[in-house]
């Protein structure tokens, strides 16, 4: 019996060990070691980050000199824009950087943004900056089919001010949109735009403003506070005509606060100054002087984010020769709705390519356009 169970065992052993070599032996796979991802936000836009700099660097090395002065560029599509066509034709001419969304329905914008941002990727192009006038008084007339939100000085609460914030952002989002040229800032005599601010109490103007920029910013958008230096206390309209500060810049005190609170973007109104030994702009509109965009804004009051401008359509500035490559000059770093986006290009690549000093500022505004398509998640960083 005790032989059996000994040969039974013996066999048992040779057939496992037999059945072991029969079997074909799986290769060991080698892991790769998983790769550092680097990522960025928004908040990322104004803090000190190597990587983020390094990755603007790399982008901007990549590209052209018709490709670098585009960043610059931004039309508009839509009614009283360009057309649809033209748009896509400026894309395939590598002329822009970015499009206003100016009038029209939301399903129309979201078609209209798929469709430029596949042209995009298959000529090889940067991703777009997208925009809107999204401000709670315009946002359900220049989107049609919009959720329907209260007017700017409508609301009675800063809580209103936040939801209001939530709603729009969330639509942007679902369009494709990621710059909202929001809120205004100004106070509210000036028919023009003081129903458009939170002004109706005058004490509510900064830190309204302030709860509707950082709310928008929390859901991946640029807010913009406008339209520097103040456009609430003159009389006229900048569409028409140039309108002028006379004297003091009582409105600039709004923007301190909002830029140490991290806006990302501050537009720039086609307003003159006289009558002020600091901040006179010799007959020009704000938009076109460095006095205002890079000795106030940017030097004096520490402004770090994108300067753009109002439309370069509007009286207040339109008859100005080359007004879209002054404003490039004065400090600006995109030029809105210029009347012929090509021209325009074409005025700024000449003097990009005769003059040094020109060429830095141009390539300065270029990348922090890139800087501000990477913290916003449209290019991703090279692992």
């Amino acid at each position: 019996m005790r032989a059996f169970i000994l040969i039974a065992s013996i066999s048992a052993v040779l057939f496992q060990s037999c059945a072991q070599q029969a079997e074909p032996q799986q290769p060991k796979i080698q892991k790769e070691q998983p790769k550092v991802k680097v990522e960025f936000t928004l908040t990322d836009f104004l803090a000190d980050n190597s990587d983020l700099e390094n990755e603007v660097e790399r982008i901007f090395k990549s590209l052209d000199d018709t490709s670098i002065v585009a960043q610059l560029i931004m039309p508009a599509v839509g009614r009283l824009g360009q057309t649809d066509a033209t748009i896509k034709q400026h894309i395939k001419d590598r002329i822009i950087g970015g499009v206003l969304m100016l009038n029209g329905t939301k399903d129309e914008f979201t078609r209209w943004i798929a469709k430029y941002e596949q042209l995009n990727d298959s000529l090889g192009n940067l991703p777009f900056l997208y925009s809107a006038d999204a401000e709670p008084s315009l946002v359900n007339r220049k989107i049609i089919g919009s959720i329907p939100v209260k007017k700017a000085n409508e609301m009675q609460t800063i809580d209103e001010v936040r939801a209001c914030a939530d709603t729009i952002s969330k639509e942007l989002n679902a369009i494709g949109i990621n710059y909202n040229f929001s809120p205004v800032v100004d106070m509210s005599p000036n028919k023009t735009v003081g129903f458009r601010s939170f002004g109706a109490v005058p004490s509510n103007i900064i830190p309204w403003s302030n709860a509707f920029i950082q709310q928008t910013q929390k859901q991946n958008i640029i807010a913009t506070a406008k339209h520097f230096p103040g456009h609430g206390l003159v009389s006229g309209d900048t569409h028409k005509a140039l309108q002028v500060i006379d004297g003091e810049l009582k409105e600039i005190g709004n923007y301190p606060e909002l830029i140490k609170n991290g806006v990302l973007s501050i537009m720039i109104a086609h307003i003159a100054v006289k009558n002020n030994p600091k901040y006179d702009t010799k007959g020009l509109p704000a938009s076109t002087s460095s006095t205002i965009v890079t000795d106030l804004l940017r030097k004096e009051y520490g402004f770090k984010g994108l300067i753009v401008t109002d439309a370069m359509n509007m009286g207040g500035v339109a008859s100005i020769p080359n007004c879209e490559a002054k404003a490039i000059e004065a400090g600006v770093d995109i030029v809105l709705m210029p009347i012929d986006a090509k021209k325009a290009h074409s005025s700024i690549l000449k003097k990009y390519k005769e003059d040094a000093a020109y060429r830095k500022k141009v390539d300065e505004a270029a990348k922090r356009v890139i800087r501000m398509k990477i913290a916003l998640g449209l290019l991703k960083a090279k692992n």
